[in-house]
């Protein structure tokens, strides 16, 4: 394993989101230490994403809601999976069982680890850990739409494979962790 060295490490903004400034050294790949770097790091901590397929209706259950992130650069509501942070102390499992009830009301009793991926590795901490889910109508046991209190405003969304590849053709489906779960998706469909 290649050798890092930290000179300095230091919290900049302390907010919801962290950036850190960091002051380090690494091993080049002819063995010697780099000269001293700042980088700096948004700390995002870990996320989770779920594929929710049901299988009663053979239709994938997305949400739809605002990014504010998207707006200025792209259509500001995304068509996306279920997805939210991992808490402190929670298991991406139970996170993910949690976020998919809150955002489409379905009870997901099974999960299958798909892949974990980093966002953005350039700049940011974040690693999406994602998920394959298969409900029926009768896990419907919420109405879904997220949490008030998280100012969330979530459309729920049921798409056979011809309305979402249409949707993929068209360009409309543009987060990158929703892009990921179609493409395993319709690997063997």
């Amino acid at each position: 394993m290649k050798k890092v060295k930290i000179i300095s490490k230091k919290r900049v903004f302390d907010d919801f989101f962290k950036i850190d400034e960091i002051k380090l050294k690494h091993e080049l790949y002819n063995g010697n230490m780099s000269e001293p770097m700042k980088r700096l790091s948004f700390e995002r901590g870990d996320s989770v994403g779920m594929l929710v397929w049901n299988k009663e209706s053979e239709r994938l259950v997305l949400t739809e809601q605002f990014r504010f992130c998207t707006y200025e650069k792209g259509p500001g509501w995304l068509l996306e999976i279920p997805a939210g942070v991992v808490e402190a102390g929670e298991d991406p499992e139970e996170t993910a069982q949690r976020e998919i009830l809150e955002e489409t009301g379905y009870r997901a009793e099974r999960l299958t680890h798909l892949y974990s991926f980093y966002v953005s590795p350039g700049g940011t901490t974040e690693r999406i850990i994602l998920y394959y889910a298969e409900v029926e109508n009768k896990d419907r046991i919420e109405s879904g739409g997220g949490v008030v209190l998280e100012h969330e405003d979530i459309r729920i969304l049921e798409l056979s494979q011809p309305e979402m590849r249409a949707k993929l053709a068209a360009g409309e489906i543009v987060d990158a962790k929703t892009l990921i779960a179609l493409m395993w998706f319709q690997q063997d469909r």
